[in-house]
């Protein structure tokens, strides 16, 4: 188990325009009160090898930065984020995947890619919902110790979310691959069942909540 601390803190340098004066006239606070309430980001978790880790929160809070803050704490050799993900033009999507044809299959299937339209396509030509799922196949099937997704499922209905996220979840879990995943859906979590929640809002430190109690 390692335990991940991480403090950022973003100065606010407003605008000190006439019209920025006004608006603070018209909400009682000063340019200098304003410069003085930084954003900050603070989280203390303890993560261990195969947790499912969810930051979850308004958009807007921070998810992103906590997500990316953990990212840098993970040896590169060790981790795959999907934002890295490259989209290949000249090759269809199952010969994307160096493993055997049903495994391919059964990663593909797993987030909602296993028709044979999207099956034979070539992953530039994917919807952007597609794009993301595709990425997600990928990033599960390169092996990696931790795999790291921001907006996970934020642009999916609510079925293939559900969907999506129950069989990410059980793929990782087979594997032991450690998910540090981040999004402001809250309507997953039965799905993903997260051994970690991480509850990030506008002010104060996250929250932390471990299914197994560990903290406590």
């Amino acid at each position: 188990m390692t335990t991940y601390k991480v403090a950022k803190r973003f100065p606010r340098r407003p605008v000190r325009s006439k019209k920025a004066r006004c608006v603070c006239r018209m909400f009682g606070v000063t340019l200098d009160r304003l410069s003085a309430r930084a954003p900050a980001h603070e989280c203390r978790v303890e993560i261990r090898l195969g947790d499912i880790v969810y930051l979850t929160g308004p958009s807007g809070a921070g998810k992103s930065v906590l997500l990316r803050a953990l990212a840098q704490r993970v040896p590169a050799s060790e981790a795959i984020d999907l934002a890295h993900v490259a989209l290949p033009r000249n090759r269809a999507v199952i010969d994307c995947f160096d493993g055997g044809l049903v495994a391919s299959l059964r990663t593909l299937s797993a987030v909602g890619l296993g028709d044979v339209f999207s099956i034979l396509n070539r992953p530039d030509r994917l919807s952007e919902g597609q794009k993301y799922r595709f990425r997600l196949a990928r990033a599960l099937a390169a092996g990696q110790a931790v795999v790291f997704a921001d907006e996970f499922c934020s642009g999916l209905d609510r079925v293939t979310a559900a969907t999506v996220a129950y069989n990410t979840q059980r793929l990782a879990r087979h594997a032991g691959t450690t998910l540090i995943l981040a999004s402001s859906r809250d309507d997953i979590l039965l799905d993903l069942a997260p051994d970690v929640l991480i509850v990030k809002d506008f002010s104060g430190p996250a929250r932390v909540t471990y299914r197994d109690g560990r903290g406590t």
